[in-house]
């Protein structure tokens, strides 16, 4: 197997040798990928050795990851990765939320128990692996959160410095305390993700600093491993729909490369439809792809979401994104603060946590079904990206009937679970609790 950087738009098609820091092609412009040359006789055995290597205590193949590195570009560094045993994330069945869903059934791939609780960690593991083959001594990344999070866990684990730039005041608490327990230099800048990106790719460039944003090769390679472990996880036999949130566009980028890679190499015998669902007050890639005459992707100058991980208003991996629907006949939908946040207690209700971003999914699929774009029986796995305590402010707020969305109107609690105050009665405390 060869491995390469790749200008991404199909007219260029630049090839360029790993070893080169680039994030865009420095002939046109284009986004850059990593592309491989393969041996398609030699990929019968990988299934087998993928399960066989589950039962082997080393470090790489305790990862979920690293497991599948037949399918990664670090043949000749494996002695440079860093892992945390990333990955290994479970397929959830959940009958309470198929049945709010309209479906016969519904399955989610939790990403929330990767080693700093998001999908982060399963590209921040090669993007971080790929900073210690260059030699690199400090990384960077904007970020709302899990990205901050998961970089400064795997830098600070390489021995690296991490560099986090974030929005002031437009950030969780639950995720800016890990990215300073992990020992990151936090820079919090007047501005949006997108003009902070902007101000950061200009810095990085002339520092000699490794960006570690979604727009880096590398991480979509740690991600589309989050396509392999699930169809290894459901025996080679892909749904009919992955359904995920959308902010920056890694994930679909990732999750539709992975997929293309496994059936260009026999592995699977069709590619799934990928659903990609955005906030309605963070939605352009919603809007790009419905408008009759495309033209000039439009950026939102100021997105807004209380689901703060998919608050993203010029996502970079547009291209990509709209490549995956178009060569898997998927779509993108977009919902309202209010069906995130129903939707969101609805997975708890099914003993299932997540953040916010998280719960689009389930939402989209309930519009999906609504309007006849999905069946009642299709098989569908919807991605879950973060932990439930990646954002506990907002499950407060909605059980509490407190919780507001971003123009002030109030969101309902239709699946409230206020903390009652009782007396200390024990005779009160039996009477109600005979009542459940």
């Amino acid at each position: 197997m060869q491995a390469f950087l790749a200008c991404f738009e199909s007219g260029c098609r630049a090839k360029f040798a790993l070893s080169e820091v680039l994030y865009n092609c420095p002939r046109c412009g284009g986004l850059i990928e990593v592309d491989y040359e393969w041996n398609e006789a030699n990929t019968a055995p990988w299934k087998e050795l993928w399960r066989e290597r589950r039962m082997d205590n080393a470090p790489l193949e305790q990862s979920g990851v690293w497991r599948y590195r037949e399918l990664l570009p670090f043949d000749d560094a494996q002695s440079q990765v860093v892992t945390l045993r990333e990955g290994n994330t479970p397929i959830l069945e959940a009958p309470r939320a198929a049945k709010y869903a309209g479906l016969d059934r519904i399955l989610f791939k939790h990403q929330g128990f990767n080693p700093t609780g998001s999908f982060k960690d399963n590209g921040m593991t090669c993007g971080v692996s790929q900073a210690n083959r260059l030699g690199k001594q400090v990384v960077a990344c904007v970020s709302t959160g899990n990205t901050s999070a998961s970089m400064s866990a795997y830098a600070s684990a390489a021995g690296l410095k991490p560099v986090i730039f974030l929005p002031h005041g437009n950030i969780s608490f639950g995720k800016l305390a890990q990215a300073l327990e992990y020992g990151a230099l936090t820079l919090q800048i007047e501005a949006n993700f997108d003009q902070i990106l902007a101000l950061v790719r200009l810095i990085t460039d002339r520092a000699g600093v490794y960006l570690l944003n979604s727009i880096n090769p590398f991480r979509i390679e740690g991600q589309k491993t989050m396509a392999i472990e699930m169809a290894d996880q459901l025996d080679w036999d892909v749904p009919d729909w992955v359904v995920m949130p959308g902010g920056n566009l890694g994930n679909a980028s990732a999750f539709g490369k992975g997929f293309s890679e496994l059936h260009r190499l026999g592995l699977i015998d069709r590619v799934p439809r990928i659903a990609v669902i955005q906030a309605q007050g963070s939605a352009p890639f919603y809007h790009y792809v419905q408008s009759v005459e495309r033209g000039r992707f439009s950026a939102v100058g100021n997105p807004e979401t209380l689901a703060t991980a998919i608050r993203i208003g010029d996502p970079v991996s547009w291209p990509k994104a709209l490549s995956v629907l178009e060569h898997t006949d998927g779509l993108v939908e977009l919902v309202s603060e209010q069906e995130i946040a129903d939707a969101k207690a609805v997975i708890g209700q099914t003993g299932i946590g997540c953040e916010p971003a998280s719960a689009a999914t389930l939402a989209g699929i309930r519009k999906l079904r609504s309007t006849g774009l999905m069946g009642k029986g299709d098989r569908v796995v919807a991605v879950l990206t973060g932990n439930v305590l990646k954002d506990p402010d907002y499950i407060y707020r909605y059980h509490t009937g407190t919780l507001k969305a971003p123009n002030g109107e109030e969101i309902v609690s239709h699946f409230g679970n206020r903390a009652q105050i009782v007396e200390n009665d024990p005779a009160k405390i039996i009477e109600l609790l005979r009542t459940l």
